[in-house]
């Protein structure tokens, strides 16, 4: 049966004595979309996941995967998802099938059905030789591969990522995403993703921002660094009160970092060679780049107040 929305939530919070962990959040995620949860530590990113996947309930407010509760049908939930938390669950002195294995009877797969789902996701992950190898004896992203391995035997309709490359070297992180965007094509899950590394997320359907629980700002990610910026301006600065009143009736207010400026430039069509020569002695170094994800986060989520970032 298909459902339009894989993810809602409705006035979904979550308190801890006085302390609100996530604050009547309001999600309708599309079924098969890719969406993230984008936010610092302590934001709420977890414990919104941890929610939706029953792992706590929460204080007030409902959710609802694949249109049943958490609340009302927290076993289907727990059958309908996939989790890859933030730590392994998986046991390093166990082999890779022993710990599939081991996952799937949790899931209460046939023994033929879970070697058939075993050996197509190894195939995948490119992990076939390593299947009778201790996790140990694996780098660090094939253990993560075995992780999401894990995580999607049971062919969950909702899979939730929390900060699945963390700790990763850049080609582990690339290898990660193929792999999950292979899955992504070939199954048609919904994919749950909390990052700390916002270039990720990029690949998006669509992200939100969470500050202190409450839902912030959000939308396609290229879309949002389109109507960011057509260009990041960063200065160092000898003065940065002479820049700042050289270029802020121009580009606005700058986030400031010592002696750093940092502008949002609208115009496509601005001269920077010539606006670096107009400020002569006053520039240490300059450079201009095309806006990112970090950008639309540290313009949009926190955007300077009083023109000082300390």
């Amino acid at each position: 049966m298909a459902f339009k929305f894989a993810i809602q939530t409705s006035g979904l919070t979550k308190q801890y004595g006085q302390a609100v962990a996530v604050n009547k959040l309001d999600l309708n995620i599309q079924s098969g979309q890719f969406y993230g949860l984008l936010g610092p530590n302590g934001a709420g990113k977890s414990t919104t996941i941890h929610m939706l996947t029953t792992m706590t309930s929460p204080t007030f407010g409902d959710a609802f995967i694949a249109e049943q509760s958490v609340r009302d049908n927290p076993v289907a939930i727990r059958a309908a998802v996939g989790l890859v938390f933030q730590d392994s669950a998986l046991d390093r002195m166990m082999t890779v099938d022993e710990n599939l294995q081991f996952a799937a009877a949790l899931y209460n797969l046939k023994p033929q059905q879970a070697n058939e789902r075993i050996d197509e996701l190894l195939t995948i992950f490119g992990l076939e030789k390593k299947r009778h190898m201790k996790l140990v004896a694996l780098s660090g992203g094939q253990r993560r591969a075995v992780d999401i391995a894990r995580g999607v035997l049971h062919k969950p309709k909702v899979l939730f990522l929390d900060e699945p490359t963390i700790g990763l070297d850049l080609p582990n992180r690339r290898a990660i995403w193929r792999f999950v965007e292979q899955l992504r094509k070939e199954e048609g899950m919904t994919v749950f993703l909390t990052t700390h590394y916002l270039e990720e997320a990029v690949a998006c359907d669509r992200v939100d921002f969470i500050q202190k629980g409450q839902l912030q700002y959000g939308g396609a990610p290229n879309a949002l660094i389109r109507d960011l910026a057509a260009y990041i301006l960063e200065i160092d600065c000898a003065d940065t009160e002479v820049v700042n009143r050289a270029l802020g009736p121009q580009f606005g207010e700058p986030i400031w970092e010592d002696e750093h400026l940092t502008f949002r430039v609208k115009d496509k069509d601005v001269d920077f060679s010539a606006l670096q020569r107009s400020l002569g002695d006053a520039v240490i170094a300059m450079q201009w780049r095309k806006p990112n994800l970090n950008d639309v986060y540290l313009w949009t989520v926190c955007p300077p107040q009083t023109g000082v970032v300390s």
